[in-house]
Parts: structure tokens; C-alpha cells; sequence
């Protein structure tokens, strides 16, 4: 049976080092049966993959499919930190929830569609119903360092 450190691996990925905090925060904490994480942001090797608004048109500077790569690379990125907290993700039992916020032109309407690709990697590293959650997309007018998105996620997890 697989890990799904060994899932990523699959896809042709790799957990990245944790994102250093850019305020008085953690990147993810445990409590109980939980792991909480902070928003992660669309960073690779501490650069942002996109910056800027998402939506269509002349003013947005992002894609929505942009925007959902990115999307993608936070929920790798939110992973990364739940494994520092617990060690390995195959103690990951449920992804409970996922919290995407897509910093949005005011016309623009796809959040659930950008959202989709951090719902849709953790679908593929948690197969069997474990990656299925619950979810909110959320349009905001900025995000941190302009980042197109941010997703933070809770996970359920044993000893």
C-alpha cells in the first residue's frame, strides 16, 4: 500500500520545506485529533508562482486555470506543514476541511473553480474518501505579498 508521501512522489511532485511564517504565527497546530493549518500561499522555493488578481480580462493579472496551479501548490504546500507537526502524512485519517480564498477582480465569480485545485490534489494524495471535505472558496480584494491564493486546511489525525 502506498504512503501518501509516495502518492506525491507519484504525481511528480515534492513536499516542499515548511514556509517560514511572515508574521506572529505557526504554520500549522495540533490539537487533539486536529491539525490546523495557517494559509499557505502559492510559494516555491519562497517565491510566489503568480502574482496579482484572478479573473478574465484585460485588468486581471492571473488566469483562473493560473490561479488553480496555484491553488494546487498551497495545498502542497499547507501538507508540508501538517506533516512537520505530525511526523508523516499517512497519520492523516480525514481532510476535514478546506478554506481557499482567491484574491478576485470584482466581477469575477470562479472561486470554487480555482479552489478546486488544492481540493483536487488532496483528493489524489488521499484517495478513498479520506481526502474528501468540506470546503469554502472565498473572492477577498488582496492577499498577503499579493498572492493570488491562499488555502489553509483542518485534518483529522492519529497517533
Amino acid at each position: 500500500m502506498s504512503t501518501p508521501e509516495d502518492r506525491i512522489s507519484a504525481l511528480g511532485l515534492s513536499l516542499p520545506p515548511v514556509a517560514k511564517p511572515l508574521a506572529a504565527y505557526v504554520p500549522a497546530v495540533r490539537t487533539g485529533s486536529y491539525v490546523y493549518t495557517s494559509g499557505q500561499l502559492p510559494s516555491v522555493d519562497g517565491e510566489l508562482v503568480e502574482v496579482g488578481r484572478v479573473g478574465t480580462g484585460a485588468d486581471a493579472a492571473v488566469s483562473p486555470e493560473a490561479a488553480k496551479a496555484a491553488a494546487r501548490v498551497s495545498a502542497l504546500n499547507a501538507l508540508a506543514a501538517v506533516k512537520s507537526v505530525v511526523g508523516e502524512l499517512s497519520k492523516v485519517v480525514r481532510v476535514v476541511k478546506v478554506v481557499g480564498f482567491v484574491a478576485s477582480m470584482p466581477n469575477f465569480t470562479g472561486q470554487p473553480g480555482v479552489v478546486n485545485g488544492a481540493s483536487e490534489l488532496l483528493g489524489e494524495v488521499f484517495p478513498d474518501g479520506v481526502g474528501q471535505h468540506a470546503r469554502s472558496a472565498v473572492g477577498v480584494a488582496v492577499l498577503p505579498l499579493d498572492a493570488p491564493v491562499e488555502v489553509e486546511i483542518v485534518v483529522e489525525v492519529s497517533d
